[in-house]
């Protein structure tokens, strides 16, 4: 008799998700779990690490999951504590021979797992975040390209192929006879935190990107990526991505039939384009790892550490610079932020206020929905030229991005005039 566990970290879906269907094929009884790590209560500069927007996606999303999983006989049960003591307990009181999971390749999640390995847990990882294969990559990942562009070059060239998804399991195997004891009921959460355009879950994922595709969004990407207010200015895929409520493969099959449909186009390439920058920010991590977590990034240049009062000034929308204030204001009251506001923002915070790029990536992380380790670890590095971007840095100059983006005032007024 094969007791597994299935731990769900960020892959919420049944569809496409590889390690889940070997973990239903090889299993008598299966047991789903997810952890809520209590590591991820507060940061050190006084606020909590997951803020009420990302509390309030991931509970829609576990309530979506859920709900998949007893429509096929099982369930998801939740847990709180330190990952590794909870599943050494969960393998004790289930008599379970073995965990499958999704690989993280991100310092905090390494050591997790190797923190079971250590206490002797069998743990089998499967990597299945990305759009490409990295086994399918021209290159070894620890001989990577640094540079995004040479990157991308050598994958164009080499015509790489992404994988097909797969469906989601037909049969997945009952429950352990014996379930554990300590799973909680459901984390509340604040409820009015929800941002209208994300609701979360896997359901709630394909029902966008069905509607994106249907209503033809695809072929003005390029022309409105850049945008600030708005659904549709940008595929808005990011936040189900950031937890694995769809998959990369997933939106890229689906892209691949509409531009056998329709054609394909400069919108088009785009997305793809934006997909590969999210591969990048992932791959970079298994040639660099824990290197990308030092204050100096990649360089050797020390950081001057500054938190309060002028942290503070930045991250309510009190700055004085009207702009940068409104996309503040936004992002914390939604949860959201345009790409490029998220640029705007950083580089005032790290350029014209001269602060610590590594507490406003920790704001950050509080409170996008979007959340992902990779890209927000990656985009601050390169924001703040502590990355592998040549340029050493990519300051904005808020007085023309004002002029670009918002000239009529218009994403101002929304922001700053009624909150």
């Amino acid at each position: 008799m094969r007791i597994l566990i299935y731990w769900f970290r960020n892959d919420l879906r049944l569809a496409d998700n590889p390690a889940f269907t070997r973990a239903c094929l090889n299993a008598d009884y299966l047991l789903p779990v997810y952890i809520h790590d209590s590591k991820e209560r507060d940061t050190v500069y006084g606020f909590e690490r997951q803020g009420p927007h990302r509390k309030t996606f991931l509970r829609a999303s576990l309530d979506d999951l859920k709900i998949q999983l007893q429509a096929q006989g099982s369930d998801l049960l939740e847990f709180s504590g330190k990952p590794s003591q909870v599943l050494l307990q969960l393998l004790k009181d289930t008599a379970a021979n073995v965990i499958y999971c999704e690989k993280i390749e991100a310092p905090e999640e390494i050591e997790q797992v190797s923190m079971l390995r250590e206490q002797g847990a069998d743990v089998n990882e499967f990597w299945q975040s990305s759009m490409l294969d990295p086994k399918c990559l021209p290159f070894a990942l620890e001989k990577m390209p640094d540079v995004f562009t040479a990157f991308r070059r050598e994958v164009e060239r080499a015509q790489l192929k992404f994988a097909r998804p797969i469906s989601a399991p037909k049969h997945i195997p009952p429950l352990p006879k014996v379930l554990p004891q300590g799973a909680i009921k459901k984390i509340s959460t604040a409820a009015s935190s929800v941002h209208p355009y994300f609701l979360g879950g896997a359901s709630h994922a394909q029902a966008h990107l069905k509607q994106y595709l249907e209503r033809r969004l695809p072929d003005n990407y390029k022309e409105t990526r850049n945008q600030l207010i708005g659904r549709d200015y940008s595929s808005k895929f990011s936040a189900w991505l950031a937890l694995g409520c769809i998959s990369a493969r997933d939106i890229a099959a689906q892209l691949n039939s509409y531009e056998s449909l329709y054609g394909a186009n400069d919108g088009t390439y785009w997305l793809w384009f934006e997909l590969l920058w999210r591969d990048y920010f992932r791959f970079i991590h298994f040639k660099y790892g824990q290197k990308l977590y030092r204050a100096s990034g990649l360089t050797g240049r020390p950081v001057k550490p500054s938190y309060a009062p002028s942290f503070e000034q930045w991250r309510t929308g009190n700055t004085g610079s009207e702009l940068v204030d409104a996309g503040m204001r936004e992002l914390h009251e939604s949860g959201y932020l345009s790409n490029r506001m998220r640029q705007i923002v950083a580089s005032y915070w790290i350029y014209d206020m001269k602060g610590d790029w590594r507490a406003a990536a920790a704001w950050f992380e509080s409170q996008l929905i979007d959340y992902d380790v990779y890209s927000n670890q990656g985009n601050w590095l390169y924001i703040a030229g502590r990355g592998t971007d040549p340029r050493g840095g990519r300051p904005f100059n808020v007085l023309k991005q004002t002029q670009d983006h918002d000239s009529q005032g218009i994403y101002r007024k929304l922001w700053l005039s009624s909150h």
